[in-house]
Protein backbone atom coordinates (compact mmCIF):
# COMPACT_ATOMS: atom_id res chain seq x y z
CA UNK A 1 0.00 0.00 0.00
CA UNK A 2 2.98 2.04 0.73
CA UNK A 3 3.68 2.53 -3.09
CA UNK A 4 0.08 2.83 -3.79
CA UNK A 5 0.05 6.29 -1.24
CA UNK A 6 3.20 7.40 -2.82
CA UNK A 7 1.02 7.38 -6.07
CA UNK A 8 -1.72 9.41 -4.54
CA UNK A 9 0.39 12.58 -3.02
CA UNK A 10 2.08 13.03 -6.68
CA UNK A 11 0.40 15.52 -8.49
CA UNK A 12 1.56 13.49 -11.92
CA UNK A 13 2.12 10.40 -12.70
CA UNK A 14 4.53 9.18 -15.63
CA UNK A 15 2.53 6.30 -17.19
CA UNK A 16 3.15 3.81 -19.37
CA UNK A 17 0.15 1.92 -21.57
CA UNK A 18 0.61 -1.27 -23.20
CA UNK A 19 -1.95 -2.65 -26.42
CA UNK A 20 -1.33 -5.78 -27.82
CA UNK A 21 -4.52 -6.34 -30.18
CA UNK A 22 -6.00 -8.85 -32.81
CA UNK A 23 -3.48 -8.35 -35.52
CA UNK A 24 -1.19 -9.93 -33.17
CA UNK A 25 1.24 -7.80 -34.85
CA UNK A 26 3.62 -6.42 -31.91
CA UNK A 27 3.17 -4.44 -29.10
CA UNK A 28 2.11 -0.82 -28.79
CA UNK A 29 3.94 1.33 -26.00
CA UNK A 30 3.06 4.38 -24.67
CA UNK A 31 4.59 6.41 -21.89
CA UNK A 32 2.65 9.68 -20.74
CA UNK A 33 2.24 11.86 -17.82
CA UNK A 34 -1.22 12.01 -16.08
CA UNK A 35 -2.10 14.69 -13.90
CA UNK A 36 -5.52 14.06 -12.30
CA UNK A 37 -7.82 11.89 -12.68
CA UNK A 38 -11.68 11.69 -13.65
CA UNK A 39 -12.82 14.70 -15.74
CA UNK A 40 -9.87 16.93 -14.28
CA UNK A 41 -7.43 14.60 -15.98
CA UNK A 42 -4.72 15.89 -18.24
CA UNK A 43 -2.74 13.72 -20.25
CA UNK A 44 0.98 14.74 -22.25
CA UNK A 45 2.44 12.41 -24.66
CA UNK A 46 6.01 11.82 -24.10
CA UNK A 47 6.62 8.86 -26.45
CA UNK A 48 5.10 6.08 -28.62
CA UNK A 49 6.58 2.55 -30.08
CA UNK A 50 5.63 -0.24 -31.90
CA UNK A 51 7.71 -3.43 -31.39
CA UNK A 52 6.80 -5.51 -33.96
CA UNK A 53 6.65 -9.13 -32.94
CA UNK A 54 9.32 -11.88 -34.22
CA UNK A 55 7.30 -13.78 -36.75
CA UNK A 56 7.38 -17.24 -34.59
CA UNK A 57 5.53 -15.24 -31.63
CA UNK A 58 3.21 -14.27 -33.77
CA UNK A 59 2.90 -17.48 -35.24
CA UNK A 60 2.34 -18.53 -31.64
CA UNK A 61 -0.49 -16.10 -30.86
CA UNK A 62 -2.40 -17.10 -33.21
CA UNK A 63 -1.85 -20.26 -32.62
CA UNK A 64 -2.97 -20.16 -29.28
CA UNK A 65 -6.02 -17.95 -29.84
CA UNK A 66 -7.25 -20.25 -32.73
CA UNK A 67 -8.96 -21.82 -29.75
CA UNK A 68 -8.22 -25.64 -30.87
CA UNK A 69 -4.75 -26.31 -29.77
CA UNK A 70 -2.66 -25.12 -26.81
CA UNK A 71 -3.08 -26.50 -23.54
CA UNK A 72 -1.71 -25.28 -20.01
CA UNK A 73 1.72 -25.54 -20.32
CA UNK A 74 1.63 -23.93 -23.14
CA UNK A 75 -0.31 -20.83 -21.64
CA UNK A 76 1.88 -20.52 -18.77
CA UNK A 77 4.85 -19.90 -20.19
CA UNK A 78 3.02 -17.83 -23.25
CA UNK A 79 1.59 -15.73 -20.34
CA UNK A 80 5.46 -15.47 -18.79
CA UNK A 81 6.84 -14.63 -22.24
CA UNK A 82 4.94 -11.79 -23.14
CA UNK A 83 5.11 -9.90 -19.66
CA UNK A 84 8.87 -10.17 -20.59
CA UNK A 85 7.86 -8.96 -23.91
CA UNK A 86 5.65 -6.20 -22.34
CA UNK A 87 8.84 -5.26 -20.01
CA UNK A 88 11.42 -4.66 -23.30
CA UNK A 89 8.17 -2.36 -24.94
CA UNK A 90 8.54 -0.52 -21.09
CA UNK A 91 12.51 -0.36 -21.44
CA UNK A 92 12.33 0.75 -25.95
CA UNK A 93 9.79 3.33 -24.89
CA UNK A 94 11.53 4.89 -22.02
CA UNK A 95 14.74 4.99 -24.49
CA UNK A 96 12.70 6.28 -27.28
CA UNK A 97 11.98 9.70 -25.14
CA UNK A 98 15.44 9.71 -23.32
CA UNK A 99 14.54 9.11 -19.90
CA UNK A 100 14.94 6.50 -17.13
CA UNK A 101 12.62 3.16 -16.65
CA UNK A 102 13.20 4.70 -12.79
CA UNK A 103 11.02 7.62 -13.63
CA UNK A 104 8.17 5.49 -14.58
CA UNK A 105 5.42 5.66 -11.83
CA UNK A 106 2.69 3.03 -13.14
CA UNK A 107 2.19 0.69 -16.38
CA UNK A 108 -1.34 -0.54 -17.68
CA UNK A 109 -0.97 -3.59 -19.30
CA UNK A 110 -3.95 -4.68 -21.84
CA UNK A 111 -1.96 -7.89 -22.30
CA UNK A 112 -2.94 -10.65 -25.21
CA UNK A 113 -6.62 -11.35 -25.83
CA UNK A 114 -6.57 -15.47 -26.70
CA UNK A 115 -10.27 -15.59 -26.33
CA UNK A 116 -13.34 -13.87 -25.78
CA UNK A 117 -16.62 -15.38 -24.51
CA UNK A 118 -19.00 -12.55 -24.75
CA UNK A 119 -22.03 -14.55 -24.78
CA UNK A 120 -22.97 -17.26 -21.87
CA UNK A 121 -22.12 -20.47 -23.37
CA UNK A 122 -23.21 -24.15 -21.33
CA UNK A 123 -20.14 -25.44 -19.88
CA UNK A 124 -19.96 -28.60 -17.68
CA UNK A 125 -24.12 -27.34 -17.02
CA UNK A 126 -23.43 -23.99 -16.08
CA UNK A 127 -24.12 -20.84 -18.04
CA UNK A 128 -20.45 -19.05 -18.95
CA UNK A 129 -18.96 -16.15 -20.10
CA UNK A 130 -14.85 -15.62 -19.97
CA UNK A 131 -12.49 -13.44 -21.35
CA UNK A 132 -8.62 -14.55 -21.24
CA UNK A 133 -5.87 -12.04 -21.98
CA UNK A 134 -2.35 -13.17 -20.94
CA UNK A 135 1.31 -11.20 -20.10
CA UNK A 136 2.15 -11.34 -16.98
CA UNK A 137 2.19 -8.65 -14.71
CA UNK A 138 4.13 -9.61 -12.40
CA UNK A 139 7.36 -9.65 -14.41
CA UNK A 140 6.56 -6.17 -15.51
CA UNK A 141 6.31 -4.91 -11.87
CA UNK A 142 9.37 -6.80 -11.02
CA UNK A 143 11.17 -5.48 -13.88
CA UNK A 144 10.15 -1.78 -13.60
CA UNK A 145 9.73 -1.81 -9.71
CA UNK A 146 6.22 0.13 -9.92
CA UNK A 147 2.71 -0.82 -9.73
CA UNK A 148 1.33 -2.31 -12.80
CA UNK A 149 -2.86 -2.54 -13.36
CA UNK A 150 -3.43 -5.65 -15.55
CA UNK A 151 -6.77 -7.58 -16.77
CA UNK A 152 -8.71 -4.94 -17.08
CA UNK A 153 -11.95 -6.83 -18.93
CA UNK A 154 -12.82 -9.15 -16.17
CA UNK A 155 -14.34 -6.94 -13.88
CA UNK A 156 -16.46 -5.36 -16.37
CA UNK A 157 -17.78 -8.74 -17.06
CA UNK A 158 -18.17 -10.07 -13.62
CA UNK A 159 -20.71 -7.05 -13.32
CA UNK A 160 -22.75 -8.97 -16.92
CA UNK A 161 -21.21 -6.64 -19.18
CA UNK A 162 -18.98 -7.45 -22.65
CA UNK A 163 -15.57 -6.44 -21.08
CA UNK A 164 -15.46 -4.51 -24.37
CA UNK A 165 -14.89 -2.03 -25.70
CA UNK A 166 -13.17 -0.40 -23.22
CA UNK A 167 -11.32 2.63 -24.66
CA UNK A 168 -14.35 4.79 -24.64
CA UNK A 169 -13.99 5.94 -21.11
CA UNK A 170 -10.65 7.07 -22.23
CA UNK A 171 -11.95 8.77 -25.57
CA UNK A 172 -14.87 10.43 -23.63
CA UNK A 173 -12.41 12.37 -20.66
CA UNK A 174 -9.87 13.24 -23.94
CA UNK A 175 -12.64 13.86 -26.98
CA UNK A 176 -16.14 15.51 -25.50
CA UNK A 177 -17.26 18.63 -26.95
CA UNK A 178 -19.85 20.82 -25.19
CA UNK A 179 -21.41 21.85 -28.69
CA UNK A 180 -20.51 18.52 -30.66
CA UNK A 181 -21.31 15.17 -31.38
CA UNK A 182 -17.69 12.97 -31.94
CA UNK A 183 -17.65 9.62 -33.18
CA UNK A 184 -14.57 8.00 -32.93
CA UNK A 185 -13.73 5.12 -35.29
CA UNK A 186 -10.47 2.92 -34.42
CA UNK A 187 -9.34 0.26 -36.82
CA UNK A 188 -7.04 -2.10 -35.62
CA UNK A 189 -7.95 -6.03 -36.30
CA UNK A 190 -11.37 -5.35 -35.44
CA UNK A 191 -13.58 -2.09 -36.47
CA UNK A 192 -14.85 -0.08 -32.77
CA UNK A 193 -17.19 3.20 -32.72
CA UNK A 194 -17.83 5.42 -30.09
CA UNK A 195 -20.17 8.43 -29.88
CA UNK A 196 -19.92 10.99 -27.31
CA UNK A 197 -22.74 13.41 -27.74
CA UNK A 198 -22.37 16.93 -27.52
CA UNK A 199 -22.52 17.74 -23.76
CA UNK A 200 -22.92 14.18 -22.62
CA UNK A 201 -22.19 12.62 -19.74
CA UNK A 202 -20.07 9.66 -19.23
CA UNK A 203 -23.49 7.41 -19.22
CA UNK A 204 -24.80 9.12 -22.55
CA UNK A 205 -21.54 7.63 -24.24
CA UNK A 206 -22.15 4.42 -26.46
CA UNK A 207 -19.49 1.93 -28.49
CA UNK A 208 -19.54 -1.41 -29.83
CA UNK A 209 -17.40 -2.92 -32.38
CA UNK A 210 -18.44 -2.36 -35.72
CA UNK A 211 -16.92 -5.76 -37.12
CA UNK A 212 -13.44 -6.29 -38.87
CA UNK A 213 -11.26 -3.91 -39.19
CA UNK A 214 -8.29 -4.61 -40.89
CA UNK A 215 -7.59 -8.51 -39.61
CA UNK A 216 -9.69 -9.76 -42.84
CA UNK A 217 -7.66 -7.95 -45.10
CA UNK A 218 -4.23 -9.32 -43.15
CA UNK A 219 -5.37 -12.82 -43.49
CA UNK A 220 -6.01 -12.67 -47.13
CA UNK A 221 -2.84 -11.16 -47.54
CA UNK A 222 -1.07 -14.01 -45.36
CA UNK A 223 -2.44 -16.28 -47.32
CA UNK A 224 -2.69 -14.89 -51.00
CA UNK A 225 1.36 -13.84 -50.29
CA UNK A 226 2.19 -17.34 -48.53
CA UNK A 227 2.86 -15.27 -45.66
CA UNK A 228 5.48 -13.20 -47.27
CA UNK A 229 2.91 -10.21 -46.56
CA UNK A 230 0.87 -9.96 -43.00
CA UNK A 231 -1.07 -7.13 -44.73
CA UNK A 232 -1.82 -4.64 -47.17
CA UNK A 233 0.51 -1.93 -46.98
CA UNK A 234 -0.52 1.66 -48.08
CA UNK A 235 -3.43 -0.32 -49.20
CA UNK A 236 -1.58 -1.25 -52.45
CA UNK A 237 -2.94 -4.47 -53.49
CA UNK A 238 -6.60 -3.62 -52.88
CA UNK A 239 -5.81 -0.98 -55.23
CA UNK A 240 -4.96 -3.40 -58.16
CA UNK A 241 -8.21 -4.70 -57.65
CA UNK A 242 -12.34 -3.63 -58.13
CA UNK A 243 -14.56 -4.24 -55.47
CA UNK A 244 -17.06 -7.58 -56.64
CA UNK A 245 -20.68 -6.13 -55.65
CA UNK A 246 -21.83 -9.78 -55.28
CA UNK A 247 -19.28 -10.65 -52.96
CA UNK A 248 -19.97 -7.97 -50.89
CA UNK A 249 -23.79 -8.16 -50.83
CA UNK A 250 -22.90 -11.27 -49.26
CA UNK A 251 -20.54 -10.56 -46.89
CA UNK A 252 -23.39 -7.61 -45.91
CA UNK A 253 -25.49 -10.44 -44.86
CA UNK A 254 -23.21 -11.08 -41.34
CA UNK A 255 -25.67 -11.30 -38.31
CA UNK A 256 -23.41 -9.82 -36.15
CA UNK A 257 -23.94 -6.39 -38.80
CA UNK A 258 -27.88 -6.56 -37.65
CA UNK A 259 -27.18 -7.09 -33.83
CA UNK A 260 -28.05 -4.45 -31.58
CA UNK A 261 -25.30 -3.23 -29.16
CA UNK A 262 -23.79 -3.83 -27.06
CA UNK A 263 -21.66 -6.36 -28.76
CA UNK A 264 -18.54 -7.18 -29.27
CA UNK A 265 -16.65 -9.46 -31.02
CA UNK A 266 -13.17 -10.69 -32.53
CA UNK A 267 -10.78 -13.47 -33.96
CA UNK A 268 -12.85 -16.11 -32.54
CA UNK A 269 -15.74 -14.61 -35.06
CA UNK A 270 -13.94 -12.98 -37.51
CA UNK A 271 -11.03 -15.41 -38.23
CA UNK A 272 -9.47 -18.24 -39.78
CA UNK A 273 -13.42 -20.15 -40.57
CA UNK A 274 -14.54 -16.74 -41.76
CA UNK A 275 -11.81 -16.37 -44.33
CA UNK A 276 -12.45 -20.19 -45.33
CA UNK A 277 -15.99 -19.08 -45.99
CA UNK A 278 -15.11 -16.04 -47.63
CA UNK A 279 -12.62 -17.45 -50.01
CA UNK A 280 -15.28 -19.93 -50.64
CA UNK A 281 -17.96 -18.12 -51.47
CA UNK A 282 -15.28 -15.95 -53.46
CA UNK A 283 -13.77 -18.85 -55.75
CA UNK A 284 -12.48 -18.12 -59.09
CA UNK A 285 -12.19 -14.43 -58.39
CA UNK A 286 -8.53 -12.60 -58.71
CA UNK A 287 -7.06 -12.04 -55.19
CA UNK A 288 -6.30 -8.38 -55.43
CA UNK A 289 -10.70 -8.31 -56.49
CA UNK A 290 -10.82 -9.86 -52.84
CA UNK A 291 -8.78 -7.49 -51.07
CA UNK A 292 -10.68 -4.53 -52.38
CA UNK A 293 -14.07 -6.18 -51.43
CA UNK A 294 -13.15 -7.06 -47.75
CA UNK A 295 -11.69 -3.06 -47.78
CA UNK A 296 -14.75 -2.48 -49.12
CA UNK A 297 -16.68 -4.20 -46.59
CA UNK A 298 -14.48 -2.70 -43.79
CA UNK A 299 -16.51 0.69 -44.62
CA UNK A 300 -19.68 -0.27 -45.18
CA UNK A 301 -19.54 -2.15 -41.59
CA UNK A 302 -18.51 1.35 -40.66
CA UNK A 303 -21.43 2.80 -42.71
CA UNK A 304 -24.22 0.43 -41.68
CA UNK A 305 -23.24 1.29 -37.51
CA UNK A 306 -23.37 4.64 -37.83
CA UNK A 307 -26.90 4.11 -39.86
CA UNK A 308 -28.66 1.40 -38.27
CA UNK A 309 -27.12 2.54 -34.22
CA UNK A 310 -26.44 5.90 -33.98
CA UNK A 311 -29.51 7.72 -32.53
CA UNK A 312 -27.95 11.59 -33.24
CA UNK A 313 -25.75 12.03 -36.82
CA UNK A 314 -22.30 12.34 -35.75
CA UNK A 315 -20.94 16.03 -36.61
CA UNK A 316 -17.35 14.13 -37.56
CA UNK A 317 -15.89 11.14 -37.36
CA UNK A 318 -12.11 10.54 -36.10
CA UNK A 319 -10.35 7.25 -37.35
CA UNK A 320 -7.77 5.76 -35.44
CA UNK A 321 -5.30 2.52 -35.07
CA UNK A 322 -3.74 1.15 -37.90
CA UNK A 323 -5.96 1.43 -40.50
CA UNK A 324 -6.00 4.85 -40.64
CA UNK A 325 -2.46 4.53 -42.37
CA UNK A 326 -4.58 2.64 -45.26
CA UNK A 327 -4.83 5.55 -47.86
CA UNK A 328 -7.70 2.84 -50.26
CA UNK A 329 -9.84 2.11 -46.66
CA UNK A 330 -9.95 6.04 -45.84
CA UNK A 331 -10.97 6.57 -49.27
CA UNK A 332 -13.94 4.04 -49.00
CA UNK A 333 -14.90 5.32 -46.21
CA UNK A 334 -14.64 8.75 -46.79
CA UNK A 335 -17.36 7.37 -49.90
CA UNK A 336 -19.35 6.05 -47.70
CA UNK A 337 -19.98 8.69 -45.45
CA UNK A 338 -21.55 12.11 -45.32
CA UNK A 339 -19.87 13.46 -42.64
CA UNK A 340 -16.40 15.09 -42.44
CA UNK A 341 -13.36 12.35 -41.82
CA UNK A 342 -10.82 13.37 -40.03
CA UNK A 343 -7.68 11.16 -38.26
CA UNK A 344 -6.03 11.63 -34.82
CA UNK A 345 -3.43 13.92 -35.74
CA UNK A 346 -5.46 16.23 -37.50
CA UNK A 347 -6.41 17.08 -33.60
CA UNK A 348 -2.98 17.10 -32.15
CA UNK A 349 -3.28 13.29 -31.39
CA UNK A 350 -1.11 10.13 -33.12
CA UNK A 351 -3.24 7.14 -34.38
CA UNK A 352 -1.34 4.71 -32.77
CA UNK A 353 -0.61 5.54 -29.82
CA UNK A 354 -4.80 5.73 -29.06
CA UNK A 355 -5.33 2.74 -27.19
CA UNK A 356 -1.89 2.40 -25.46
CA UNK A 357 -2.71 6.05 -23.84
CA UNK A 358 -5.96 5.05 -23.30
CA UNK A 359 -4.68 1.72 -20.93
CA UNK A 360 -2.30 3.91 -19.47
CA UNK A 361 -5.40 6.30 -18.36
CA UNK A 362 -7.58 3.41 -17.50
CA UNK A 363 -4.78 2.03 -15.10
CA UNK A 364 -4.72 5.86 -13.39
CA UNK A 365 -7.89 6.03 -12.63
CA UNK A 366 -7.76 2.34 -11.06
CA UNK A 367 -5.24 3.26 -9.17
CA UNK A 368 -7.33 6.33 -7.94
CA UNK A 369 -10.12 3.92 -6.74
CA UNK A 370 -12.45 5.48 -9.93
CA UNK A 371 -14.60 3.31 -11.99
CA UNK A 372 -13.34 3.00 -15.12
CA UNK A 373 -15.85 0.80 -17.76
CA UNK A 374 -18.86 3.02 -19.56
CA UNK A 375 -21.75 0.49 -18.42
CA UNK A 376 -23.98 1.93 -21.50
CA UNK A 377 -21.13 0.77 -23.58
CA UNK A 378 -20.62 -2.54 -22.07
CA UNK A 379 -23.85 -3.74 -21.06
CA UNK A 380 -22.62 -3.92 -16.97
CA UNK A 381 -25.18 -3.57 -14.45
CA UNK A 382 -23.14 -0.91 -12.70
CA UNK A 383 -19.98 1.13 -12.99
CA UNK A 384 -16.93 -1.09 -12.19
CA UNK A 385 -12.60 -0.26 -11.32
CA UNK A 386 -11.59 -2.79 -13.94
CA UNK A 387 -7.88 -3.88 -13.53
CA UNK A 388 -6.02 -5.87 -10.93
CA UNK A 389 -2.89 -4.23 -9.26
CA UNK A 390 0.50 -5.65 -9.23
CA UNK A 391 2.85 -4.28 -6.09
Amino acid sequence: MEKLKRLWQKETLRVIGLMSGTSADGMDAALVDISGCGLSTKVTTLGFVFVPYPEKIRNEILRLASGAEGGSHDLCLFSFLLGQLSLDACRAVCDQAGVSSASVDLVGSHGQTLWHIPKAEDYLGYPIRGTLQLGEASVICEGLGCPVVSDFRVRDMAAEGQGAPLVPYAEYLLYRKENKTVALQNIGGIGNITVLPQGGTPEDTFAFDTGPGNMVMDQLMERFTNGQQRYDENGAFATKGECDEKLLAWMLQDPYLKKAPPKTTGREYYGKEYVDALLAQAAGMKPENIVATACRFTAECIRAAIASFCPAQPDYLIIGGGGSRNPTLMRNIRRALHIPVLVNEDLGFDSEAKEAIAFAILANECIHGKPNNVPSVTGAKHPVVMGKISL
